[in-house]
C-alpha cells in the first residue's frame, strides 16, 4: 500500500497513455479526494493538511522524516501532535540485527518536541544488552510523557534481563510517575520488581486494564497481589504460574472489581524436579467465575511429565490449555474429568500409547471445546471419528497431522477424512504441520 501510494505521486507529472494506469491512478485519488475533485488537477504544495497527514501516517520513520523536508508546510505537518501518538522505537547493534533502528538524532529530536504527545509507545529490541539499556535511556527522559500503552518487546531473549535491575526499574519509574493515565503495560522477560509495581500501582490505579508480566523473576505473590487489590479496573492479565495465589483470585473476585476478562498463566520449569509447583484451591478458582463468569482463563504448559502432579486433581476452569512438551495418558485423562469449561486444547506431544478413551472423554465432559490440536500423538481412526463425531459442528478448527492417526479395521486414511468431514459440516484433511 506505501509503494503503490509513492509511486502515484510521482507518476502524476508525467502522461498516462495506457487505460490501465487511468485505472490505477483513479482509484488512488478517489479513495483520497473523493469523485468531484477528480477533474481537476492536483497540487501537491497544497493539499489539505489532513490528507498530508493521513500519507505520513503510512510511511516509514525515515521516509516521514525525508519528507518533511521537502517544504516548510509539510515540515509543520511532520510535527503535528497526532503523528506522534503513536511511535515504536527499533533499537538494536546492526553487526547482528535484522531491525532498522531508529536514528539517534530523530530520536532526540522526537523526544524534545513531542514527549506530551506520546501515548501509544513501544520498544523493540535485539537480544543485545546495548539496544535494551538505550530503551531504558529513551524511557528515563520521559519527564513530560502522558502514555497511555507500554510495550517493551525483546525480538530475541534475554535482551532486557541482562540490564540491571537499578536501571530498568529506574527508568519505568519515570514513565509510571509521569504518565498518571497508563491502560495497557506489556513488559514480559524484564527486571520488573515489586517496588515498581508499587509505583505503578500509586499513580495509575483507577486507569490499569492490561498488565503483561510473564517471566518477571524479580515479581512476587505479593507484589502482584498489590495490583489486584488497588487496580479495580484490571481486566486483563498475564503471568507465571508461581506468583499465581489464592489471595490473588480472591483479590480479583472482590466486589470492587470489575469482571475479569482475561488470565493469562505461563507454567514453566527449566530444571526438572528442581520446582516443586503449589495448587490453587477450588474455591478460589470458584470465586473468581463466579465474579467473572466469562473470563477466558489461559495456561500454557511447559513442564516435564512428573512435573504436573499439582494440576487438575480437582474442577479447573481452565478455558484455553497449550501443552508445549510431552504430556501423560493420565493427565489428559484428568483434563477430560475436571477441565468442564475446556474451549480449545493443544497437545505438543504426548508418545506412543494411542488416547482414544481419553480423547472421548474429553469430548463427553468438556461440552465448550471447539479446538483441538495435535502434534507428536497417537489416534487409531476409529477413536478419531468417534471424538469428531461427539463434537460435532462445534469443532471449529482441527488441526492434526496424518502422521498421529493410526488405521484399523474399520478405517483407513483414505475413508477418515471423509466420515470426519461429513460429521464437521465441512470439507477436512490432515494437516501437513497443525497450525494453532
Amino acid at each position: 500500500m506505501k509503494r503503490t501510494r509513492q509511486k502515484a505521486v510521482v507518476e502524476n507529472e508525467a502522461p498516462q497513455s495506457s487505460q490501465q494506469s487511468k485505472k490505477q491512478r483513479t482509484c488512488f485519488y478517489g479513495s483520497v479526494f473523493g469523485e468531484s475533485e477528480l477533474h481537476s488537477s492536483v497540487d501537491w504544495g497544497n493539499l489539505p493538511h489532513h490528507i498530508i497527514l493521513h500519507i505520513f501516517q503510512f510511511l516509514p520513520l525515515v521516509d516521514r522524516a525525508r519528507a518533511s523536508s521537502v517544504c516548510r508546510r509539510w515540515n509543520e505537518i511532520f510535527h503535528i501532535p497526532d503523528l506522534w501518538r503513536r511511535f515504536e522505537f527499533e533499537l538494536n547493534q546492526p553487526a547482528t540485527s535484522y531491525l532498522k533502528s531508529t536514528h539517534p538524532d530523530l530520536i532526540q529530536q522526537i523526544i524534545k518536541r513531542h514527549a506530551d504527545h506520546l501515548q501509544y509507545v513501544s520498544f523493540k529490541v535485539d537480544s543485545s544488552t546495548e539496544s535494551a539499556e538505550a530503551a531504558c535511556d529513551i524511557l528515563s527522559q520521559l519527564v513530560n510523557c502522558s502514555i497511555k500503552t507500554l510495550g517493551l518487546i525483546s525480538t530475541a531473549k534475554p535482551s532486557f534481563m541482562n540490564v540491571s535491575k537499578a536501571h530498568f526499574a529506574s527508568a519505568l519509574t519515570v514513565v509510571f510517575v509521569n504518565s498518571k493515565s497508563l491502560s495497557s503495560i506489556k513488559v514480559d522477560d524484564t527486571p520488573l520488581d515489586d517496588p515498581s509495581l508499587k509505583v505503578l500501582v500509586a499513580n495509575n490505579s483507577d486507569t490499569l486494564k492490561l498488565l503483561k508480566m510473564s517471566s518477571c523473576p524479580h515479581v512476587s505473590p505479593a507484589g502482584i497481589l498489590c495490583v489486584a487489590d488497588q487496580c479495580h479496573g484490571l481486566k486483563e492479565l498475564a503471568l507465571n504460574y508461581y506468583i499465581l495465589s489464592d489471595e490473588l483470585l480472591l483479590a480479583l473476585s472482590s466486589e470492587k472489581h470489575v469482571d475479569l476478562e482475561h488470565l493469562r498463566i505461563d507454567v514453566v520449569s527449566e530444571n526438572p524436579g528442581q520446582v516443586q509447583f503449589h495448587t490453587i484451591k477450588k474455591q478460589s478458582w470458584d470465586a473468581l467465575v463466579k465474579h467473572s463468569p466469562k473470563v477466558n482463563i489461559v495456561m500454557y504448559f511447559f513442564l516435564y511429565e512428573e512435573e504436573f502432579d499439582a494440576f487438575f486433581r480437582e474442577e479447573t476452569p481452565v478455558t484455553h490449555l497449550y501443552f508445549g512438551r510431552a504430556v501423560s495418558k493420565a493427565m489428559l485423562g484428568r483434563i477430560g474429568m475436571n477441565c468442564p469449561r475446556l474451549i480449545e486444547l493443544v497437545v505438543c506431544a504426548n508418545g506412543l500409547q494411542p488416547l482414544d478413551n481419553e480423547l472421548i472423554q474429553i469430548a463427553e465432559r468438556c461440552k465448550n471445546l471447539t479446538a483441538m490440536g495435535l502434534g507428536e500423538c497417537e489416534v487409531t481412526c476409529r477413536g478419531f471419528i468417534e471424538f469428531v463425531k461427539m463434537c460435532g459442528g462445534r469443532l471449529t478448527q482441527l488441526s492434526i497431522m496424518e502422521e498421529v492417526l493410526i488405521p484399523d479395521n474399520d478405517y483407513s486414511l483414505d475413508r477418515l477424512h471423509l466420515e470426519v468431514s461429513k460429521h464437521l459440516g465441512r470439507m477436512w484433511f490432515p494437516d501437513m504441520m497443525p497450525t494453532w
